[in-house]
């Protein structure tokens, strides 16, 4: 069987990519286009020196070998996208297989949990979410499965649901893993909404002015909430508009509420409640409700508690933060716990359940 190619690292420009040739005659393919900076063969230097040189035709892209084996060779080279056509190029002129990176990790892995989780650990953002999917890398979901097979073959029926129920309920927090949880916020305009999204994300991401309706469109904001990757929505303010513009944007607003893991309600402290506002409540009861704007004189009359918080001043937003996690995960998974993490692992526990 012929050498085949991966490139290790991701796709795009970078500093540094990795290309490994592995398999019969990997040393062999790599050495018909690098010359070391000491003129020596390759298959002259010791496995697992780092060695120096150039690979192409002259001059050639300065690369690093590390070769392994003579089965197993890496060529670490500039990032762009250039040097790395290149090299692969030149591999596949000499009859190595390009292989994509995700097929290179199944081919690794006997058990496709170990290769899903593997694939999975690079798409974690945070390192709470690393930790779990590492957990389940070193087996931890197997066993669990690996279990409820023993029970069903034991003839204990009973137990083999107990144990997938305990899976699926972890499936909200596995899910998430390698995606964030949807937040958004929403509320009538100029209730600081968008001051209050910078003041959860530690920076000015959302444009802050005094006239309302300042946001238009829906702004993302990527951050972290007790370790939990979290996807931030500053929305355009909910309120009865009459340009087409506006309709728009509101519909906009709209989609993104429906599709929400959690949404907080943002109300202006100084203000009388109005109509909007209680329409606001009673069409998501289950929201973190927040009166914005404490560090104003505060008007009488809101109908339900929340969080009192000051985006100018900070006031609040530990508060508020750790609503929003108790909200997204109330009963987080202990270390070492069986998580699933894919979809496909859950329909298989839906099947035998």
């Amino acid at each position: 069987m012929s050498p085949r190619f991966v490139q290790l690292t991701p796709p795009g420009r970078g500093a540094v990519a990795t290309v490994l040739v592995e398999g019969p005659g990997a040393s062999r393919v790599v050495e018909a286009y690098f010359r070391t900076k000491s003129g020596c063969p390759l298959s002259d230097y010791a496995a697992d020196r780092i060695v120096l040189g150039r690979f192409g035709p002259t001059p050639g892209e300065q690369v690093v070998v590390h070769r392994r084996s003579d089965e197993s060779v890496e060529l670490h080279c500039h990032g762009g996208r250039a040097a790395i056509a290149m090299i692969e190029n030149s591999l596949a002129k000499e009859g190595c297989r390009p292989t994509a990176w995700r097929n290179w990790v199944d081919s690794r892995h006997d058990d496709p949990i170990t290769a899903a989780a593997h694939a999975a650990l690079t798409e974690a953002r945070t390192e709470r979410t690393a930790a779990i999917l590492l957990n389940q890398y070193h087996g931890a979901l197997r066993r669990a499965m690996d279990e409820i097979e023993r029970s069903i073959r034991n003839a204990k029926p009973q137990e083999a649901e107990k144990q997938i129920r305990e899976l699926l309920g972890r499936v909200n927090v596995g899910l998430h893993l390698t995606r964030p949880w949807q937040v958004v916020l929403c509320g009538r305009p100029n209730v600081g909404k968008s001051s209050l999204i910078n003041a959860l994300a530690g920076y000015q991401r959302a444009i802050v002015h005094p006239t309302p309706g300042t946001t238009r469109d829906v702004v993302l904001v990527h951050t972290a909430v007790d370790g939990w990757p979290v996807e931030l929505s500053d929305t355009a303010g909910l309120h009865a508009g009459s340009d087409t513009f506006h309709r728009a944007s509101i519909e906009l607003t709209e989609r993104k509420l429906a599709k929400a893991d959690l949404i907080v309600l943002v109300f202006d402290r100084s203000t009388l409640w109005s109509k909007d506002d209680y329409a606001l409540l009673q069409s998501w009861p289950g929201a973190v409700v927040v009166h914005n704007k404490s560090d104003l004189p505060g008007a009488s009359g809101a109908p339900k508690p929340g969080i009192a918080t000051s985006a100018l001043l900070g006031h609040g937003i530990e508060e508020l933060t750790a609503a929003i996690a108790d909200g997204l995960v109330p009963d987080p998974p202990p270390p070492g716990t069986a998580v699933p993490f894919t979809e496909e692992q859950v329909e298989w526990l839906h099947r035998v359940l």
